[in-house]
């Protein structure tokens, strides 16, 4: 197992390598259509929120309690409240209804 080991290192360096290389080796001028900018300033919010959103929904023992949790978090987020406000209050609200279930 020691050899794989390595060659699997191995691997997963040079895949990390090439994604990291590969965008300054092809976009060599600056970027100019506004659609492409938009696309890629956009890029890591949705590679986040997919990320994301199925943890949220699978953290708790009950699907409804997260989404629960999950839309107060969207409303407070949406109202401006700040971070640590809108952490408290989703987990309250999970906990909250966890215990109603």
């Amino acid at each position: 197992m020691g050899v794989k080991l390595y060659i699997y290192i191995a691997v997963m360096a040079v895949v990390t390598y090439l994604i990291r290389v590969l965008p300054l080796v092809l976009f060599k001028k600056e970027i100019k259509s506004r659609f492409v900018k938009r696309f890629l300033y956009y890029v890591p919010y949705a590679a986040l929120a997919s990320m994301t959103f199925p943890a949220i929904l699978y953290a708790t023992d009950s699907v409804a309690a997260a989404a629960c949790g999950f839309a107060v978090a969207l409303v407070l987020a949406w109202k401006e409240k700040s971070m640590v406000t809108v952490a408290i209050v989703a987990c309250a609200v999970v906990f909250i209804v966890e215990r109603l279930i």
